[in-house]
């Protein structure tokens, strides 16, 4: 496995690989001035390989950019203590950090980061470029449109049935009740507009 990005979010992501017996082959940043990460040589991404890879940037819409100008297989990495049933679907670029519960029938797509000790439930449906922070809940039938940020920071909690749009950023300890638009920002116990 390649990552691309030498961040902090990179050295959970090694950690995963390492307990999940998967070699790390290199890893490239944009930065030519970092040289290691956890002991790994660090290389430019002039000279990236198109073989299997993970975008190890926590930023969705820069994950985004990158997958779009490489032409690569992207892999995954799941951590050993995650609890994920049989029936969940996990797309490729796809990260899920220790603790995290993954409960029956959801999907979670492309380049998705299911933070540390998050909790999805049944029948959820994450976009692409989703990334839900640590301690964070979803309940049952939830669905989080492309590039969404839910609990940024960490903590919130989305009640069952609600929607939430695309690029919208639910933040840290929110309590989304309703349907969310796409594009907006919500803070609070009920969750709030604050902008648009």
């Amino acid at each position: 496995m390649n990552l691309y990005g030498a961040s902090g979010h990179a050295k959970v992501v090694i950690d995963i690989l390492m307990k999940s017996n998967q070699n790390i082959e290199k890893v490239f940043d944009d930065n030519e001035g970092i040289k290691e990460i956890l002991g790994i040589s660090v290389f430019s991404t002039n000279n990236i390989i198109s073989s299997e890879l993970i975008i190890s940037i926590g930023n969705n819409k820069i994950r985004k950019d990158i997958s779009n100008k490489l032409n690569s297989t992207f892999g995954k990495a799941i951590h050993p203590s995650s609890i994920i049933d049989s029936t969940v679907r996990i797309e490729g670029g796809t990260v899920v950090m220790a603790g995290a519960t993954i409960n029956s029938s959801t999907t979670v797509a492309k380049h998705c980061i299911v933070n540390t000790s998050s909790s999805i439930d049944h029948d959820c449906v994450l976009e692409d470029f989703v990334h839900i922070s640590p301690n964070s809940t979803l309940c049952g039938n939830v669905t989080i449109g492309e590039g969404t940020h839910v609990g940024a920071g960490a903590g919130a909690v989305i009640i069952p049935g609600v929607k939430v749009g695309k690029w919208v950023t639910v933040g840290a300890g929110s309590v989304v009740i309703k349907d969310v638009e796409d594009g907006t920002t919500v803070v609070g116990n009920p969750a709030r507009v604050i902008k648009k």
